[in-house]
C-alpha cells in the first residue's frame, strides 16, 4: 500500500474535505484522559512537604508515598490494552473516569498515610489507562495525514493538566497564608488540591459518552456498518468507505485479539519492534523529566527558594512545557518524529549538564550562590522546553502508531507499562540520590540524554505519514 500524502488536499478532494474539525473534537475529548494524566500525576508536587510534616516521614518513606502511583499506573497500562479490546476503546475510558473520580475523593480525605497511598495507587491505574487507551484511540480515528498532530493532543492535555495542578495548587497555597497545612474548606490546603481533580475526573466521564467507538473496535466485532459510519464521520466522503472497510478488515482478517504471547519472538525474547517501544519508553523517563514535575517545589526549596517562589517556579517550567508541546505539534507532520527526537536529545543533554554543574555549588546550608542559582533555574526551564517539543510528544505518537495492527494494543500496554516502571524508579530514587549528591544526579540524567542520540539514530524508524495498516 502507498504511503498516505502528508501535503494539503488536491482541488479534487477539497470539494469533499476531511471533516477535520469534527475529528479535532472527538480527538481533544478522548485527551481529556491525558488531561487527567498530567493533572492526577503532578498535583502531587503541592502536598509533598504537607504529607512529610503531617505523618513526621523520612526521604525514603515519602519516596514511596509519592511514587507507589506509579506502580498502579504500570498496572493500568498492562491491562488497558486487553481490556479495550475486549469491551471496546470508549468503555475503557470510562473506566478510568470512574477510578479517577474515587482516588480523588479518597485522597482529599485519607484517614492516614497507608489510605493515602492506596486511593494514590487507584489513581495511578486510572493514570496508566489514560496513557495507553488515548494515543491508541486517537491514532485509530485520526486520518494518516493528521495523525501526527492529533496524536500529539495527548502530550498537550497532558502538559496544560500538569499546569493547570501547578496553578491550582499556587492558588490554593496563596489562600492559605502560604501554609500547605493551612486550613480550607474544613481540611488541609494540601488535601483540597488533591481534591480538585474530581471536576475534571467526571468531565471525562462525561466526554467518553459523546464520541463514537474505534472504527478498527468496531470491525474487530463484526459491526462493519457502524465502523463505516464512523469512518464517513472522521475521514469523510472524499474516501471510498466500501474500500477503507475492507483494507482495515483485510489488515486484520484471521488476527486474534492481541496478547502478551503474540509479542514474544521467541523464548521469552520480545519482538524487535517491542523493545524499540519499551526503548523509547525507558529513555523518555530516565532522562529526569518527572523530577520537574513531582519535585520541583522541593527541588527549589532545597536550594534556598522560597516557598511560595518555588510554587511559582514550578507553574512557569509548566507554561514552557505547553510551550514546547506546541512547538512539537507543529512540527511533528511536517519534519518527522526522528529529527525531533534528535534534536530534543541533544539540548536535554545540554541543559542536565548545566544544571549538574550548577548544584555543584551548592554550599552546606543548601543554598546556591546567585550566579549558579539563576544558571540552575534557566537550564531547568530549557531541559523541559527541549523535551516538551520533542520526547514529550513524540513518544506517546510513536507509540499509538508503530506497532503493526495484530499487536498495537498488547504492545502498547507493555512499552507504557515499561515507561511507568522507569518512571517509578526515578521518582522513587530521587529524594535519596539528592540527600546523597543532587549534582551527581542530575550527571546520571545527562547520560542517559546523550544516550538516547545513537538509541534513535540505530533502532528508531520514522513513522511520519504512513498508514497504520502499514505498520509491520
Amino acid at each position: 500500500m502507498t504511503s498516505t500524502a502528508e501535503t494539503p488536499p488536491s482541488p479534487a478532494q477539497a470539494a469533499h474535505p476531511t471533516p477535520l474539525a469534527h475529528v479535532v473534537s472527538i480527538a481533544a475529548a478522548a485527551a481529556m484522559g491525558g488531561f487527567l494524566f498530567g493533572y492526577d500525576s503532578s498535583v502531587i508536587n503541592g502536598a509533598v512537604e504537607a504529607i512529610r510534616d503531617r505523618y513526621d516521614v523520612g526521604s525514603a518513606v515519602l519516596a514511596q508515598v509519592i511514587a507507589i502511583a506509579l506502580i498502579g499506573c504500570a498496572i493500568g497500562a498492562a491491562t488497558a490494552g486487553r481490556i479495550a479490546d475486549r469491551i471496546g476503546r470508549i468503555r475503557c475510558m470510562q473506566i478510568a473516569a470512574v477510578l479517577f473520580t474515587v482516588s480523588a475523593i479518597g485522597s482529599a480525605l485519607p484517614f492516614a498515610l497507608w489510605d493515602l497511598a492506596m486511593w494514590r495507587v487507584i489513581g495511578g491505574i486510572a493514570i496508566g489507562m489514560a496513557s495507553v487507551i488515548g494515543p491508541a484511540y486517537i491514532a485509530e480515528v485520526s486520518p494518516p495525514a493528521y495523525r501526527g498532530r492529533l496524536g500529539s493532543f495527548q502530550q498537550a492535555a497532558i502538559v496544560i493538566g500538569i499546569a493547570i495542578s501547578q496553578l491550582v495548587n499556587w492558588g490554593l497555597l496563596n489562600a492559605a497564608g502560604g501554609d500547605q497545612r493551612g486550613k480550607l474548606l474544613g481540611i488541609e490546603a494540601w488535601q483540597v488540591m488533591l481534591g480538585v481533580m474530581v471536576v475534571p475526573a467526571v468531565l471525562y466521564g462525561l466526554l467518553s459518552f459523546a464520541i463514537p467507538e474505534s472504527p478498527r473496535f468496531l470491525i474487530s466485532i463484526g459491526h462493519h456498518e457502524k465502523a463505516r459510519r464512523i469512518l464517513e464521520e472522521v475521514e469523510g466522503d472524499r474516501i471510498d468507505l466500501d474500500a477503507r472497510v475492507a483494507e482495515i478488515e483485510t489488515a486484520m482478517r484471521g488476527e486474534e485479539r492481541s496478547t502478551f504471547a503474540d509479542l514474544r519472538a521467541g523464548g521469552f525474547f520480545f519482538k524487535p519492534i517491542v523493545w524499540v517501544g519499551i526503548g523509547l519508553s525507558i529513555f523518555q523517563q530516565f532522562v529526569g523529566i518527572n523530577v520537574a514535575f513531582y519535585y520541583s517545589s522541593t527541588l527549589w526549596q532545597s536550594v534556598g527558594v522560597d516557598p511560595t517562589d518555588s510554587f511559582f517556579y514550578s507553574f512557569t517550567t509548566s507554561i514552557i512545557n505547553i510551550v514546547g508541546t506546541m512547538i512539537a505539534m507543529i512540527f511533528v507532520d511536517r519534519v518527522g518524529r526522528r529529527p525531533l527526537a534528535i534534536v530534543g536529545s541533544v539540548g536535554m543533554a545540554a541543559a542536565l549538564a548545566l544544571e549538574a554543574w550548577a548544584f555543584s555549588a551548592r554550599s552546606v546550608d543548601g543554598e546556591l550562590p546567585a550566579g549558579q542559582g539563576w544558571v540552575a533555574l534557566i537550564a531547568a526551564h530549557a531541559f523541559v522546553l527541549f523535551f516538551a517539543l520533542s520526547w514529550g510528544v513524540i513518544v506517546w505518537v510513536m507509540l499509538g502508531e508503530m506497532f503493526p495492527n495484530r499487536i498495537r494494543a498488547a504492545a502498547l500496554g507493555v512499552a507504557a507499562s515499561a515507561q511507568w516502571i522507569a518512571n517509578w524508579a526515578i521518582t522513587a530514587s530521587f529524594p535519596s540520590l539528592a540527600d546523597w549528591n543532587l549534582s551527581g544526579t542530575y550527571v546520571i540524567y545527562t547520560l542517559f540524554a546523550a544516550l538516547s542520540i545513537p538509541f534513535v539514530l540505530k533502532f528508531v524508524k520514522e513513522t511520519k505519514g504512513k498508514a497504520l495498516e502499514e505498520m509491520g
